[in-house]
């Protein structure tokens, strides 16, 4: 199996879909988020010294997070390939990575800003953990499953989503650029449902 980088603007479903390749192949779903978070949880020192950072107010620097990802991928399940998700962000972290891992290939989600800005503005939530999209609400705004009246995340207002897409622009699109000269990139238009963008996956992974 291949070690896997995915790119692709806030909301565009890297998440979902390293989710789906994880389960098809058998490999992790290696989230910087969640290990991030585990680090923090479990003590380690270098989660100690993320947490420094992050209780100071302070972005955690590439050099904490790139050891946590090194220290991840060297974990046995790790061995036959693995999805990274929200990894690297910029090219800085992205040379860093090729130092310590050798990436296979990298899968761009491609959707259009607007739909991106559609598809989250659009999510209402609820206090119980479940999501709805108004698209399928048919204008109600109480949970179907307990109840409650859904809210929209503040993440999700649609000038919270744009700036986060200006961010993602600057820092994050020029990977596109990296992995592209690399060889490895490959572009995946992900307009269709997440089983239509899978299954495109799916014939990049399988070749």
């Amino acid at each position: 199996m291949k070690n896997i980088v995915m790119l692709g603007a806030p909301g565009a479903g890297k998440g979902t879909q390293s989710a789906l390749i994880a389960k098809e192949y058998g490999i992790p779903h290696i989230s910087t988020g969640d290990i991030l978070r585990r680090n923090i949880k479990e003590g380690t020192e270098l989660g100690k010294l993320a947490k420094s950072y992050i209780d100071a107010g302070a972005l955690v620097p590439d050099e904490v997070v790139i050891g946590i990802v090194a220290d991840r991928l060297s974990e046995a399940d790790a061995k036959n390939g693995y999805v990274l998700d929200g990894f690297p962000r910029t090219i800085a972290q992205a040379e860093a990575l090729d130092k310590v891992a050798k990436i296979d290939v990298a899968i761009n989600i491609v959707v259009g800003f607007d739909v991106i800005v559609n598809r989250l503005s659009g999510r209402r939530v609820c206090v119980c953990g479940a999501t709805y999209h108004t698209s399928t609400l048919g204008g109600r705004t109480t949970c179907s499953v307990c109840g409650k009246e859904l809210f929209i995340r503040d993440d999700d207002k649609p000038e919270t989503v744009k700036a986060r897409l200006e961010t993602y622009e600057k820092q994050t699109a020029p990977l596109i650029g990296y992995y592209a000269n690399a060889g490895i990139l490959v572009d995946v238009d992900a307009t269709g449902t997440i089983e239509q963008d899978f299954e495109k996956i799916k014939k990049v992974l399988n070749d």
